[in-house]
């Protein structure tokens, strides 16, 4: 088709799918002709029914064909505002959700003239290289491609329908940011649909949910959400299994019951991780976990740590361990942590801001000192010396300190681990039954905000510090020198580790002994 008449022709068929989401996606897209979506045979009732092969797994059929139905029961007339539509979907890996929502976006902006919506995820990098660039392929193979410009840069997520009615008639892509939630606020089409799109849902911050609340009040407004469910609390929880699921539709996708997973493998982590297992509910079978979320350590765990009935002064035979955290970038902090046994409180932690390599040696040394004045004598100083940390490793080597040059992504010792910074966290979690943290916000908040997964060697594997900062949360500073003092056993006495080399060992420290774990 070509030229105004064309066009216009192609706008009053795809006018007849309004609420017909499935019927709309068979005809966009070219399901005969192009193999490279031509993944998954349809059940023989869909084949029959639209007389093709190939085109959307038997989840999303279903799913498209339920919205078909909310939006015929509503009969939305183009003035009076109607009850919104909200779908909230949990699922495991790899259903194909970045289509789906690529799928969604397009249908609502076709079928409806001076639509509006917003689409985020948990991440600007999921939103960019999974959920928006799906967007661009799907986009590119659609019949109404020539109607709309599409934009990728940064700064710039969109699909704006051409000519007069580019920002009326719209999606965008935007990041969720807490600092950001005032660019949800009043997405209103009154005379048509605003809708939103939430995908890896768990991860958003309340303030974006908060947010689009106002942009629901008139027209026909839709609000689509998908995730795996990670975490018991939250609006995505609430809106799934929690107070607010009688206002959604609930899906739960297992990732067994679709095509393009691999069965083989999903069966292979149900064998290693076990078919109750917090991971295999929610990695595979899209079902929240039975604890708090897949945090490597729960709120629960920390909090009773940091309990006032908890703390003993440490004995005065008890080892003592500095780990120290040295701050990469600008607004993340140096960190020195004095553990004496199982006590984190009597030698409160020190943070420090935009130290330079020599300050931060005297700073350690300065603590050393402090230490030694209280008549204890440190047994082992551990120290991140990745990146900025060699230099004052090399420093205190010099000065006869014996730091432990510690390496977070050298391979772990301890066999359930992937990563020395993997096990260290491990070793620290199984101390924290008899552990005494401080009473600090930030540490419990760097202590439970870190998720893990398990990897195909069966390895534990704790999220990155970059995918944290992508999530909007804190640098784990505090938390990252603590754990360093979990790095590995170490001799210790009454006598200085530090005194030029000169040591008395009455006997090695295990942190996981019988002594410290099960008093």
């Amino acid at each position: 088709m070509s030229g105004k008449n064309a066009n216009t022709q192609l706008t009053e068929r795809i006018a007849d799918f309004i609420d017909d989401p499935l019927g709309y996606v068979m005809f966009a897209f070219p399901w005969e002709d192009n193999a490279t979506i031509q993944m998954v045979e349809m059940e023989p009732e869909y084949q029959e029914r639209f007389g093709l092969k190939y085109g959307p797994d038997k989840w999303a059929c279903e799913m498209l064909d339920q919205l078909g139905e909310e939006i015929k029961d509503r009969g939305f007339n183009g003035k009076d505002a109607v009850d919104s539509i909200r779908f909230s979907t949990a699922s495991g890996h790899g259903i194909g959700k970045s289509t789906m929502v690529a799928w969604l976006i397009m249908f609502i902006l076709d079928t409806r003239p001076l639509s509006m919506g917003v689409v985020t995820a948990n991440t600007g990098d999921q939103l960019r290289t999974k959920t928006w660039s799906a967007l661009a392929q799907w986009h590119h193979l659609a019949i109404t491609s020539h109607l709309w410009e599409y934009s990728n840069s940064r700064g710039n997520m969109s699909l704006s329908r051409r000519g007069s009615f580019k920002t009326t008639w719209r999606c965008d892509g935007l990041t969720a940011r807490a600092e950001n939630a005032e660019a949800f606020q009043g997405l209103h089409c009154a005379n048509s649909t605003a809708f939103y799109i939430f995908d890896e849902a768990s991860g958003i911050d309340d303030a974006i949910w908060d947010a689009r609340i106002g942009g629901a009040t008139d027209g026909e407004p839709m609000s689509f959400d998908f995730g795996n469910p990670t975490r018991k609390s939250g609006y995505f929880f609430e809106n799934c299994v929690g107070e607010h699921k009688h206002r959604h539709i609930v899906r739960q996708v297992d990732s067994r019951d679709v095509k393009i997973t691999n069965p083989v493998y999903l069966e292979q982590l149900r064998q290693d991780w076990g078919e109750e297992s917090d991971l295999f509910k929610v990695k595979v079978r899209g079902i929240f976990p039975s604890v708090g979320s897949v945090q490597f350590m729960s709120n629960e765990l920390v909090s009773d740590a940091m309990r006032d009935s908890r703390w003993t002064p440490a004995d005065k035979n008890d080892p003592v361990l500095i780990g120290v955290d040295i701050a990469r970038f600008g607004d993340n902090d140096t960190v020195l942590f004095t553990r004496i046994g199982m006590d984190c409180r009597t030698v409160p932690f020190r943070r420090f801001n935009r130290l330079d390599l020599e300050q931060v040696v005297d700073k350690i040394i300065e603590l050393v000192n402090d230490l030694r004045l209280m008549g204890k004598e440190v047994s082992g100083l551990f120290l991140d010396g990745g990146g900025l940390g060699a230099g004052p490793v090399d420093r205190l080597k010099r000065l006869g300190y014996n730091p432990i040059d510690v390496n977070f992504g050298k391979n772990a010792t301890d066999t359930r681990y992937r990563r020395w910074g993997d096990e260290m966290y491990g070793h620290l979690r199984d101390a924290m039954q008899r552990l005494s943290l401080p009473h600090n916000l930030d540490l419990k908040k760097e202590l439970t905000q870190r998720e893990y997964n398990v990897g195909t060697d069966g390895k534990i594997i704790l999220e990155s510090k970059a995918d944290l900062r992508s999530r909007g949360l804190q640098s784990p500073d505090i938390s990252d020198a603590l754990a360093l003092t979990f790095a590995k056993k170490v001799a210790y006495g009454h006598k200085s580790s530090f005194n030029m080399g000169v040591k008395s060992v009455l006997s090695e420290y295990d942190p996981y002994s019988e002594k410290y774990i099960n008093q």
